[in-house]
Protein backbone atom coordinates (compact mmCIF):
# COMPACT_ATOMS: atom_id res chain seq x y z
CA UNK A 1 0.00 0.00 0.00
CA UNK A 2 0.98 3.50 -0.71
CA UNK A 3 0.73 6.56 1.43
CA UNK A 4 -2.16 8.47 -0.29
CA UNK A 5 -0.19 11.76 -0.36
CA UNK A 6 -2.54 13.64 -2.67
CA UNK A 7 -5.09 12.90 0.17
CA UNK A 8 -3.45 13.79 2.26
CA UNK A 9 -3.01 17.35 0.65
CA UNK A 10 -6.34 17.64 0.36
CA UNK A 11 -7.29 16.79 3.87
CA UNK A 12 -5.05 19.37 5.20
CA UNK A 13 -6.84 21.80 3.52
CA UNK A 14 -9.67 20.57 4.06
CA UNK A 15 -8.91 20.63 7.70
CA UNK A 16 -8.22 24.05 7.20
CA UNK A 17 -11.79 24.93 6.31
CA UNK A 18 -12.93 23.00 8.85
CA UNK A 19 -11.27 25.53 11.64
CA UNK A 20 -12.61 27.92 9.38
CA UNK A 21 -15.97 26.86 9.53
CA UNK A 22 -15.79 25.99 13.26
CA UNK A 23 -14.41 29.99 13.78
CA UNK A 24 -17.41 31.02 12.00
CA UNK A 25 -19.85 29.48 14.66
CA UNK A 26 -17.77 30.43 17.33
CA UNK A 27 -18.25 33.90 16.13
CA UNK A 28 -21.89 33.79 15.37
CA UNK A 29 -22.33 32.36 19.00
CA UNK A 30 -20.63 35.10 20.40
CA UNK A 31 -22.12 37.88 18.61
CA UNK A 32 -25.73 36.44 19.34
CA UNK A 33 -24.62 35.70 23.18
CA UNK A 34 -25.32 31.76 22.63
CA UNK A 35 -23.00 29.64 24.43
CA UNK A 36 -24.45 26.23 22.67
CA UNK A 37 -26.95 25.47 19.95
CA UNK A 38 -27.89 28.13 18.02
CA UNK A 39 -30.63 29.54 19.91
CA UNK A 40 -33.15 29.88 17.58
CA UNK A 41 -31.15 32.17 15.76
CA UNK A 42 -32.00 31.05 11.50
CA UNK A 43 -28.59 32.52 10.13
CA UNK A 44 -26.68 30.65 13.48
CA UNK A 45 -28.39 27.54 12.45
CA UNK A 46 -27.28 27.27 9.24
CA UNK A 47 -24.04 28.44 10.16
CA UNK A 48 -24.12 25.29 12.72
CA UNK A 49 -25.07 23.14 9.79
CA UNK A 50 -22.72 24.28 7.14
CA UNK A 51 -20.24 23.14 9.91
CA UNK A 52 -21.54 20.20 10.71
CA UNK A 53 -22.47 18.94 7.62
CA UNK A 54 -18.98 19.38 6.70
CA UNK A 55 -17.90 17.49 9.48
CA UNK A 56 -20.17 14.51 8.45
CA UNK A 57 -19.43 13.96 5.16
CA UNK A 58 -16.05 14.95 4.85
CA UNK A 59 -14.20 12.35 7.05
CA UNK A 60 -15.78 9.40 5.00
CA UNK A 61 -14.93 10.56 1.60
CA UNK A 62 -11.18 11.42 2.42
CA UNK A 63 -11.38 7.62 4.14
CA UNK A 64 -12.51 6.11 0.75
CA UNK A 65 -10.77 8.27 -1.38
CA UNK A 66 -7.34 7.96 0.61
CA UNK A 67 -8.06 4.21 0.32
CA UNK A 68 -8.35 4.32 -3.21
CA UNK A 69 -5.16 5.93 -3.45
CA UNK A 70 -3.15 4.08 -0.74
CA UNK A 71 -4.50 1.06 -3.17
CA UNK A 72 -3.05 2.10 -6.03
CA UNK A 73 -5.80 3.68 -7.83
CA UNK A 74 -5.79 6.07 -10.64
CA UNK A 75 -4.46 9.80 -10.11
CA UNK A 76 -6.53 11.58 -11.86
CA UNK A 77 -9.04 10.02 -10.70
CA UNK A 78 -8.28 10.61 -6.93
CA UNK A 79 -7.23 14.32 -7.86
CA UNK A 80 -10.92 14.52 -9.74
CA UNK A 81 -12.48 13.27 -6.71
CA UNK A 82 -10.93 15.25 -4.21
CA UNK A 83 -11.01 18.26 -6.26
CA UNK A 84 -15.15 17.80 -6.38
CA UNK A 85 -15.16 17.16 -2.62
CA UNK A 86 -13.43 20.36 -2.25
CA UNK A 87 -15.52 22.31 -4.05
CA UNK A 88 -18.57 20.74 -2.59
CA UNK A 89 -17.94 21.29 0.20
CA UNK A 90 -16.89 25.16 -0.25
CA UNK A 91 -19.92 25.76 -2.57
CA UNK A 92 -22.53 24.48 0.56
CA UNK A 93 -22.43 27.42 2.73
CA UNK A 94 -22.74 29.59 0.22
CA UNK A 95 -25.72 28.44 -0.84
CA UNK A 96 -26.87 28.12 2.84
CA UNK A 97 -27.02 32.12 2.88
CA UNK A 98 -28.36 32.40 -0.98
CA UNK A 99 -31.94 33.79 -0.88
CA UNK A 100 -34.41 30.98 -0.74
CA UNK A 101 -35.04 29.77 -3.90
CA UNK A 102 -33.24 31.18 -5.97
CA UNK A 103 -30.61 29.80 -8.87
CA UNK A 104 -27.86 30.42 -6.76
CA UNK A 105 -28.82 28.34 -3.31
CA UNK A 106 -29.94 25.73 -5.30
CA UNK A 107 -26.71 25.95 -8.09
CA UNK A 108 -24.57 26.04 -4.36
CA UNK A 109 -26.36 24.40 -1.89
CA UNK A 110 -27.87 21.36 -4.19
CA UNK A 111 -24.49 21.27 -6.77
CA UNK A 112 -22.09 21.46 -3.14
CA UNK A 113 -24.03 18.19 -1.75
CA UNK A 114 -24.09 16.70 -5.87
CA UNK A 115 -20.43 16.91 -5.78
CA UNK A 116 -19.83 15.77 -2.06
CA UNK A 117 -21.98 12.46 -2.33
CA UNK A 118 -20.49 11.93 -5.88
CA UNK A 119 -16.77 12.09 -4.96
CA UNK A 120 -17.74 9.52 -1.71
CA UNK A 121 -19.82 7.05 -4.51
CA UNK A 122 -17.76 6.99 -7.22
CA UNK A 123 -14.63 6.70 -4.95
CA UNK A 124 -16.25 3.77 -3.03
CA UNK A 125 -17.12 2.30 -6.43
CA UNK A 126 -13.47 2.47 -7.56
CA UNK A 127 -12.30 1.38 -4.47
CA UNK A 128 -14.48 -1.87 -4.62
CA UNK A 129 -13.99 -1.96 -8.24
CA UNK A 130 -9.86 -2.27 -8.21
CA UNK A 131 -9.92 -4.64 -4.90
CA UNK A 132 -12.67 -7.21 -5.69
Amino acid sequence: MLFPVTTSIFAAVLALVYVVLAGWVMAGRTTKHTLEGDGGDPELQKRVRAHGNFGEYVPLALIVIGLYEGGGGSHGLVLALLWALLIGRLLHPVGLFARPNTVPMFACRGGGMLLTLLSIAVGAVALIVAHA
